[in-house]
Parts: structure tokens; sequence; C-alpha cells
């Protein structure tokens, strides 16, 4: 699937960068099941609630995807979820 290079052109949630099947399969637990319910949403409320839903404490690295699709359907420029690491490792620190 082409990926969207803005929020606009995401029309489903495997068009939107670093989403493909499995991470769409989490946004679905999550109620989430299109580009729109992405809006507006905490990515530390997301993964915290998928981890407490489902029982699993998942790799902080999905915390990272998270972040990266949020901040993407609110605007920012499609990057990679490993350049969200560092923001998620402090702002946890901080916490």
């Amino acid at each position: 699937m082409k990926k969207a290079k803005t929020a606009a052109q995401a029309l489903e949630l495997e068009a939107i960068p670093n989403i493909g099947p499995i991470v769409a399969g989490y946004l679905h637990q999550l109620g989430i099941h299109a580009p729109a319910d992405i809006q507006g949403q905490d990515p530390y409320v997301l993964y915290q609630q998928l981890c407490t839903q489902t029982g699993v404490m998942y790799d902080p690295c999905l915390l990272d995807t998270f972040i990266a699709v949020t901040r993407f359907m609110a605007g920012d420029p499609p990057l990679p979820w490993w350049r969200y690491t560092k923001e998620r490792q402090k702002m946890l620190k901080a916490m």
C-alpha cells in the first residue's frame, strides 16, 4: 500500500507511515478504525490502554510508533518511528 505524504491523504490506517498490518491490528483493538480516529489521541495513553487491555507489556518501540502516527495525523511530516525514541525516553524519565 502506498503511504500517505500528508494526513489528508491517509484514507486507511495502513496508508499512514509506520503502520503495517500488526500496528493496525493493535489500533483496531483500541477502537481506532480510521485515520481520523487517531487525531487528538495521546500516544502515551494509547500505549498504556493497549498494555492494560491485553495484559501484555509491549516493546516501547510501539510507543514510538504511536507517537510518530499521532504526530503525522496532527500535521507533522512523516518521520520513521525511531526518530521519537529519545523523546519517549526523556518523557518517561520525567514521569
